[in-house]
């Protein structure tokens, strides 16, 4: 999957699935796995820009809805923060298509990671 970082701040990071021909499921539409793999990419590097590169941060939750059909085109994802604690980062992410726009979603998710003590960071 071709990924694109296209806004990268520590409150929301930007991210795109460039379309491929692969990506298409019956239907015409982009395949479900490709929009949750996007989400769960968009969402680590938020949770990194906000922790700095933890090598072993790892995703303990993911919950996406399929709000409507992705056009087969490029798709974005706004990633923001919900809670960023000591332990545990919780985040979210829209998604939509570029023949749409960021307020018609075709997709939210929703994400937890845990994050390492200082302790145990390499």
């Amino acid at each position: 999957m071709g990924l694109e970082v296209v806004y990268f701040e520590a409150d929301h990071v930007r991210m795109k699935a460039v379309f491929s021909e692969r990506f298409l499921r019956p239907g015409g539409t982009v395949a479900g796995p490709i929009l949750m793999g996007l989400a769960d990419a968009a969402i680590y590097a938020l949770v990194l820009s906000r922790i700095g590169p933890v090598e072993l941060a790892v995703t303990t939750q993911l919950s996406i809805n399929f709000l409507r059909k992705p056009d087969p085109a490029d798709v974005y994802a706004d990633a923001y923060m919900l809670k960023l604690g000591k332990r545990l980062a919780v985040a979210e992410a829209r998604l939509f298509s570029a023949t749409s726009d960021v307020n018609h979603p075709v997709a939210h998710a929703t994400a937890t990671y845990s994050i390492p003590p200082p302790e145990s960071r390499t």
